[in-house]
């Protein structure tokens, strides 16, 4: 009976599966970009859920959610699920993953994608066994995870299948992940859970320090496309910020340099400088060799900070290249291990079955 069972189960996940695209997920902190197979990247949303305070009812999600954030009516939260490249909020998260697959099979019901994940490369066997989970519940027939850093190298085109030694940085909004690939395999990789975000709280920060002016998450991530750099510019900028005053808890409109915004990054930026002197310093000298010819290739949506490319070539002294659609690099990932077999079987992760007693 229960052998059964099983064959009948398999039997209704193949037929549901015939009704739907295979689809490869780059979970971020910040945005969630959703590749089909055939089709390419078609969705690239904020990873932000509003839902009905108290409750589990979602109201929206992604675009129209993130319009919401710091300007809701007390019955309504917009939150974002996802913290540091990892799930914070379960239940949220796998709301937002079933609202993704509905949208890009245009509301189908009767939809059972098998999907590829890309996860952070330092993420623990309960947070991976999270994301699987979430994945399952929200109507994925089967699920592989692949680490980010690989995911992107496979999207850039990098010759990861060769005995060369291949070094990609990605800049999300919670990680920047630092791997040195070759052979397919990763020989050394370093995550860390600094990225967009944050940037954009340490100009929060600095603008309450400085100008004793609070602004919320979405005004800091603005001034940061608008005027943030890493290294300093051949022409710096200025822009009018608005805010509220802590003194007298008015509205209140300062102007804000480049120069200043550059200040209030060296934080985050030296911690991620930090994080790549260490992996240069752990990659064998045959695979640094390798480095020297073909550098470091960037990639991620924190990749496009003005000037970054420059300091990190002129703190380690190698070639700096950013890909030409750095967001949506580990997504193209996804799919092409979506589409050859071959990637699928080296590449993606195991996730340890919970052991019962």
């Amino acid at each position: 009976m229960e052998k059964f069972s099983q064959l009948l189960k398999k039997g209704i996940n193949y037929i549901l599966g015939l009704f739907s695209n295979d689809m490869g997920i780059d979970l971020g902190t910040a945005t969630t970009l959703v590749f089909v197979k055939g089709e390419g990247v078609v969705l690239c949303e904020p990873s932000v859920v509003a839902i009905e305070r108290g409750t589990s009812h979602v109201l929206a999600v992604g675009e129209e959610a993130k319009r919401m954030l710091g300007r809701t009516p007390g019955n309504i939260i917009a939150i974002r699920p996802m913290k540091d490249g990892v799930i914070s909020d379960f239940e949220i998260t796998e709301a937002m993953l079933r609202y993704f697959i509905k949208k890009v099979h245009h509301r189908k019901v009767l939809v059972r994608p098998r999907i590829v994940i890309a996860i952070p490369s330092g993420i623990t066997e309960v947070e991976k066994r999270a994301v699987k989970d979430s994945a399952e519940r929200a109507g994925a027939r089967d699920v592989f995870l692949i680490e980010e850093p690989i995911a992107a190298a496979i999207g850039v085109g990098l010759p990861i299948q060769e005995p060369i030694g291949n070094m990609i940085i990605d800049v999300g909004g919670g990680t920047t992940e630092i791997a040195v690939i070759s052979l397919c395999g990763t020989v050394f990789s370093k995550s860390i859970r600094i990225g967009g975000d944050e940037m954009n709280e340490a100009i929060i920060e600095y603008l309450k320090k400085t100008y004793n002016l609070m602004i919320g998450e979405r005004s800091s991530e603005e001034i940061k496309i608008k005027i943030g750099s890493a290294y300093p510019l051949e022409e710096e900028m200025s822009m009018e910020v608005k805010g509220r005053d802590l003194v007298a808890g008015l509205p209140k409109t300062v102007t804000i340099t480049s120069e200043e915004i550059r200040e209030s990054l060296q934080e985050p930026l030296r911690a991620i400088l930090e994080v790549i002197k260490i992996s240069l310093e752990r990659t064998p000298p045959e695979l640094a060799a390798d480095l020297i010819d073909h550098g470091i290739v960037m990639a991620g949506g924190g990749s496009l900070l003005r000037g970054l490319d420059k300091l990190i070539s002129e703190e380690t002294g190698l070639p700096v290249h950013i890909t030409d659609d750095p967001v949506t690099a580990v997504a193209n990932g996804t799919g092409v291990v979506l589409s050859e077999i071959q990637y699928l079987k080296k590449v993606t992760v195991p996730v340890k079955t919970e052991v019962r007693n």
